[in-house]
């Protein structure tokens, strides 16, 4: 098998969270590959390091791996416009990197709790680029995590949405139908485990929007959203100092050296993403009905019928 070792720590967490038997580790990467061969409608990646992440994210539980696996891949033949990946070189791609709206952050040596990413949409202009945009970017930094990130993969992923000079044209960018294909892609597509999501620098009327947003939220997730207000003290109750940017009041560098890295590293993983853009689902192929952008999300409407002061 071509695995990554993991820290005692991780290694640790994994078997007593996620259910991780090393003695079984091959059996079910075999199972789940010999499943695959039989999906006709289905062209996806089989390595090992991809596939574990699939099974820690879901427990090992063969057959909620299995239906991730297939949403993941179906989602990039649904909406290829935010689940599908681009060259690195794209020119949007390129500005939403050099602006840096999305940037998981790096590590103390101290700190194993999960992943924190800073989510920043105020960094771009929704007159020029729209919130699938800024999607498609986040995937691609998701595949970048479940490749490499084996924190991500097993401690889970805690979000800081800053709300910071975002207007009432980024708010009706997040229509019903948008809300739902990140909903989807997030939580049944995704082998990430969600941590929490704390909204900081929120905007008048950030509840409205918010509890709209819950509403496609399964229980576990709507409980986990926070919406700090004033300083950051209360934030630091859930994020250390040590891994938040100078920017947050944190120890960890500045928002300039994050998005240099990040940017680098999508640009050194070119060649593989021009490669991950086949995989991907053939609905024609697939045995039964096909699952559509209609059937999956079939929805209409906007953020223009809420009321946001």
């Amino acid at each position: 098998m071509g695995l990554r070792e993991l820290s005692p720590e991780l290694a640790k967490q994994a078997q007593e969270e996620l259910n991780e038997d090393p003695k079984r580790i091959e059996q079910d990467l075999q199972a789940l590959k010999d499943w695959l061969v039989k999906q006709r409608h289905l062209n996806a990646r089989t390595d090992d390091q991809w596939l574990i992440a699939f099974l820690r994210g879901c427990k090992y539980s063969l057959e909620r791996t299995k239906e991730k696996l297939d949403m993941f891949y179906t989602l990039r033949t649904a909406a290829p416009e935010m689940c599908q990946v681009e060259d690195p070189m794209n020119p949007k791609i390129q500005e939403l990197l050099s602006l840096g709206a999305t940037l998981p952050l790096k590590n103390s040596p101290n700190y194993n709790g999960p992943r924190v990413i800073l989510v920043r949409p105020g960094q771009y202009d929704p007159n020029k680029i729209s919130i699938i945009d800024s999607m498609q970017v986040s995937h691609m930094i998701s595949c970048i995590q479940l490749m490499e990130d084996d924190q991500s993969v097993i401690a889970g992923q805690l979000f800081i949405i800053d709300l910071s000079n975002v207007t009432l044209g980024h708010f009706t960018q997040m229509t019903p139908s948008v809300a739902k294909k990140m909903v989807i892609s997030g939580q049944d597509a995704l082998p990430i485990r969600q941590k929490g999501t704390h909204h900081v620098n929120s905007p008048q009327g950030i509840e409205t929007i918010v509890n709209f947003f819950k509403r496609f939220l399964n229980e576990k997730n709507r409980n986990r959203i926070f919406i700090h207000s004033g300083d950051m003290e209360t934030l630091y109750e859930y994020v250390p100092k040590a891994i938040l940017p100078a920017e947050y009041g944190g120890d960890a560098g500045s928002i300039d050296d994050l998005k240099d890295y990040w940017k680098k590293k999508i640009e050194d993983h070119r060649d593989w993403f021009l490669d991950e853009a086949k995989y991907k689902s053939n609905e024609n192929n697939r045995v039964g009905k096909p699952k559509t952008a209609e059937t999956l999300f079939g929805i209409e409407g906007s953020f223009r019928q809420l009321n946001v002061d």
